[in-house]
């Protein structure tokens, strides 16, 4: 029986504690979360301390990026232009938001769900110039993993935010639409069509 005790001991000990570091806006556990993608799942940083805003301390590391939040990393693609501009808090309240409905909706992990999205908007292949002489031709390369979480981030959130235009929508709506869309792979999502099309011009560039 002390043999038994001292086991289950050793086992409390090792086994991670949520706190400060692993969840993500005080509700989500990001140590539940698998990235499928072999390739970005070493750049996917989900250690989020309080409030997703580093106040821009990674800017000038050599690929300080790594080291940044992906969730404060795809707040601040949403607020990259258009009427979303500089309006960081109002973007962070929405994907907060937008995590309870899909938590709400689907009963799972909005956070596997947001990093499935992600897996499925990353390009793996894109087109590039080749100048031989006078003649530019297109020559498909592979993306490197850095490139292809950045592109997907940004057409995630190009398409929530493009959701919102011309319609009563808000950007809580426009991030569940597409969000959802990205992680079943729908081609409707923004995301996802934009990707396909990368990959299908850069086949035809072989």
């Amino acid at each position: 029986m002390e043999e038994e005790n001292v086991i289950d001991e050793e086992i409390e000990e090792d086994s991670p504690i949520p706190g400060i570091g692993t969840m993500v806006f005080g509700k989500w556990d990001a140590s539940e979360v698998v990235c499928n993608d072999p390739g970005i799942s070493p750049y996917v940083n989900l250690r989020t301390i309080g409030t997703p805003h580093s106040g821009g301390r990674h800017a000038n590391a050599w690929m300080g990026k790594k080291n940044l939040s992906i969730i404060e990393r795809f707040i601040n693609n949403l607020m990259r232009s258009g009427k979303f501009s500089g309006k960081k808090q109002h973007c962070a309240k929405a994907l907060e938001d937008a995590f309870d409905k899909i938590h709400e909706k689907t009963g799972e992990n909005p956070l596997q769900k947001f990093i499935d999205a992600i897996a499925e908007a990353a390009p793996c292949e894109e087109i590039t110039r080749i100048r031989v002489g006078a003649v530019s031709q297109p020559k498909a390369v592979d993306s490197s993993p850095s490139r292809r979480l950045d592109v997907a981030l940004r057409n995630l959130s190009v398409g929530s935010a493009s959701a919102t235009s011309k319609s009563k929508k808000t950007l809580t709506d426009g991030v569940i639409s597409e969000l959802t869309k990205a992680a079943e792979g729908d081609v409707n999502s923004y995301a996802v069509s934009k990707r396909l099309e990368v990959e299908r011009i850069a086949a035809s560039a072989r």
